[in-house]
């Protein structure tokens, strides 16, 4: 079969690239920018932007099926910028399918999509889109989703996995960032008595992935629906962040911060970083306050049942495999450039 993977440059990409190779198929990457790692494999990889309609279009030639893995994740930045390259980036990803009569689409979308301020405890995909968002990532991604799932048919089959923070090696962001915010004393937890979260390892993510696109074949049922993808493993956010920082030999923190207090200092940032004064990418916000402060656990019935996917990798079998692949490097550093 032959796949085209947008974003193969990032983690879940490049190993959604890497499975499909070790499988058989034919692989073509698209991505904005050069990968020297993701040169180094089989394949066909091409360098373009989605926003361009016409290139990503003359990509999908022959395609069998399609993961858009590609979007804007970060937790703040100019509107537009988020709107042009999850909404109308997925508008070029459906166009560029339909002229291409590929046959199916599979969505990489996030928890996030759903997340209306309160605990997830628990929740599956009858779950709604909320009113409104504290952030423009999980908006533009709730609207790219919602038209992915519109866009089914019977000459195009859609799907959108909803995988909640991956993790695991070659992870560049959220393990590296931990660590790293941790070594410098800037790691503050919320407590909040309670609470807890399902990550997901990388090989799970991955796998659920290719099952999507197997089921797109076999199972009409899953054709236009959205699932939830995670380790199935709730655990007490600290208890996970404190296992992440035993694989780098840092030692464990406690959550100090009451979340009235980080929303407050959230709001407070959000603000200074709206001046001239300040720049990049703020330290905290109110969106990351919530996540933070909130339960967010799924129930993984309807993946299981509709894809014949389940999480083979377990966190502690996932825990292990991340301190031996950073024991061989000499700094999360290296880790993140690599």
């Amino acid at each position: 079969m032959k796949c085209l993977i947008t974003g193969a440059g990032g983690f879940i990409g490049g190993q959604i690239t890497r499975r499909l190779l070790e499988e058989g198929h034919q692989v073509v990457t698209y991505q904005r920018g050069k990968y020297p790692n993701l040169l180094q494999l089989e394949g066909t990889h091409l360098q373009g932007s989605i926003d361009q309609l016409g290139p990503l279009s003359d990509a999908m030639k022959g395609v069998d099926t399609v993961f858009h893995v590609a979007a804007l994740a970060a937790i703040s930045g100019p509107t537009d910028d988020f709107h042009n390259a999850n909404v109308e980036g997925t508008r070029n990803i459906i166009q560029a399918c339909r002229q291409n009569k590929v046959p199916r689409l599979v969505f990489t979308s996030s928890p996030s999509v759903v997340f209306s301020g309160r605990d997830q405890n628990g929740i599956d995909e009858s779950e709604p889109y909320p009113d409104s968002y504290l952030a423009d990532y999980p908006r533009t991604k709730a609207i790219a989703e919602s038209e992915v799932l519109d866009a089914n048919s019977s000459e195009l089959a859609t799907i959108s996995i909803r995988p909640h923070l991956v993790w695991g090696p070659g992870d560049r962001h959220l393990y590296p960032r931990i660590v790293e915010r941790a070594k410098n004393g800037k790691l503050k937890l919320v407590h909040r008595n309670g609470m807890k979260i399902d990550a997901c390892y990388i090989d799970n993510a991955v796998d659920a992935h290719l099952c999507a696109m197997e089921s797109l074949r076999t199972n009409p049922n899953c054709r236009g629906k959205a699932y939830f993808i995670s380790n199935e493993e709730p655990t007490p956010p600290e208890e996970l962040i404190n296992q992440f920082l035993d694989c780098a030999g840092i030692s464990p923190i406690r959550p100090s911060i009451p979340p009235s207090l980080a929303y407050a200092a959230g709001w407070i940032i959000e603000a200074l970083y709206r001046t001239p004064f300040f720049s990049g990418e703020p330290p905290v916000t109110r969106f990351v306050v919530h996540q933070q402060a909130t339960s967010h656990w799924f129930d993984l019935t309807a993946a299981k049942r509709d894809l014949g996917w389940n999480p083979k990798i377990s966190t502690a079998e996932g825990l292990k495999r991340l301190k031996d692949y950073h024991s061989g490097q000499s700094s999360i550093a290296e880790s993140i450039s690599s």
